[in-house]
């Protein structure tokens, strides 16, 4: 079939329309501006680029109050529990035999104390003063009188004695980190916990203070107690005081010699400070970075003091309300230090 001349004309436009290539796109790219080093380093200016501009995150320099998280291990060492009787004391019951011991004493040597004062004792004055007045009449001798007398002696020595003893289980229990004054008050559904604390953060620490436990027994819980008392006597060998918690223990459920950890928020005082990743250190100088204006930022030394949980203490170097980088330090350390 013969294709007339129109046909052949429009194929032949069409085919060279189609194979005809079209000039591809070509994308404008903006022209990317360097940072600008000056001053050997000490400052840094980048440019307008918003992106650039917004990587660089800042922290405002204030003096402000710092609490460091102390944590110590701890364990029960006494709890609280009814005696059984109607008018009976509380039972103390101690992780220490020693301390059962001492305290079962120091006991019993507070009620022979009261027998001495209030019955022996007022006896033996009475039968003194009536063996001296009958003397005085001529109804007894002067051995009677000196008998009285002996009498009353041994009771006062015997009271001395009863009060040294009862001395030295005082000091036993107060060096295990107790006061024998509230073993006496104490009351059923007691528990304390003893933790040794460095002689460094005692003056941190105040009676009253709460105190979070975690015991190892019950790892999802937390309880609360509150520093009842502080040991009397710093260890020789580890510097730590004994610090006494009390908690409440109605059930029953913490028992003497279950171990836990004991947290306390230590208030350090007003510091100027910054997190760690503001610092940079190069050859044995610590330095943060400024940002002066709103594309420049400024190198500066500073001087570090402790750190205190995620914060380091800044001495000197710095004013406050000054914008310090806390994000993207690294970047700015190479293009100040040049690596």
């Amino acid at each position: 079939m013969k294709m007339n001349k129109i046909t052949l004309g429009l194929l032949v436009m069409v085919c060279g329309t189609a194979c005809q290539e079209k000039p591809s796109a070509v994308a404008v790219q903006k022209p990317v501006s360097r940072p600008v080093v000056q001053d050997s380093g000490r400052l840094i200016e980048v440019g307008p680029d918003s992106t650039t501009i917004r990587f660089f995150q800042t922290e405002s320099v204030q003096n402000r109050s710092l609490t460091a998280d102390y944590q110590a291990p701890a364990h029960v060492v006494a709890t609280v529990i009814g005696s059984g009787e109607s008018e009976g004391k509380p039972m103390v019951l101690f992780d220490n035999p020693d301390l059962t011991d001492n305290y079962s004493q120091l006991q019993q040597h507070l009620t022979n104390i009261r027998q001495l004062q209030d019955v022996n004792m007022k006896q033996k004055l009475i039968e003194l003063d009536r063996a001296k007045d009958l003397a005085e009449h001529g109804a007894a001798t002067g051995r009677e009188v000196l008998e009285a007398q002996s009498a009353l002696a041994m009771v006062r020595t015997n009271l001395a004695n009863e009060r040294a003893l009862l001395s030295e289980h005082e000091t036993k229990l107060k060096l295990a980190g107790f006061d024998p004054v509230s073993l006496q008050r104490a009351r059923p559904g007691q528990a304390w916990l003893i933790c040794d604390v460095p002689e460094s953060q005692v003056n941190k620490l105040k009676v009253g203070h709460v105190a979070t436990i975690r015991f190892t027994a019950y790892p999802d819980e937390t309880v609360s107690g509150r520093i009842e008392s502080f040991g009397d006597v710093v260890d020789n060998v580890t510097r730590t005081i004994k610090l006494r918690i009390r908690l409440d223990n109605p059930a029953g459920k913490f028992r003497a010699g279950m171990f836990a950890t004991v947290s306390f928020g230590i208030s350090e005082g007003q510091f100027m400070s910054l997190p760690q990743t503001a610092l940079v250190t190069v050859q044995g100088k610590d330095y943060v970075f400024i940002k002066s204006a709103p594309r420049r930022f400024e190198r500066r030394e500073v001087t570090l003091g402790q750190q205190i949980g995620d914060r380091i203490v800044v001495f000197h170097g710095l004013k406050e309300a000054e914008a310090v980088v806390i994000k993207g330090t690294m970047q700015l350390k190479g293009l100040s230090f040049g690596y």
